[in-house]
């Protein structure tokens, strides 16, 4: 594992302790989860994008008006 140096406000790093306390974790913790959930969002940017690229062809022909928007 790897070691990184992070500056904040101190107040803001209190803050985010008492989180960690409540969550019965440490900053650490709560800062390795938080990277694995920003790493792991890589993955859908790149599933949107495919999607997005695989439905090219599709055209809105928009903008609607409103009502046109509710019509059932």
């Amino acid at each position: 594992m790897k070691n990184i140096t992070l500056s904040a406000d101190e107040h803001l790093i209190e803050q985010a302790r008492l989180v960690a306390k409540s969550q019965h974790k440490t900053l650490n913790v709560l800062f390795r989860e938080w990277l694995r959930d920003l790493a792991s969002r890589n993955g859908d940017v790149k599933e949107f994008e495919a999607l997005m690229k695989r439905l090219k062809y599709v055209e809105s022909r928009g903008p609607y008006t409103r009502d046109e928007m509710n019509e059932r």
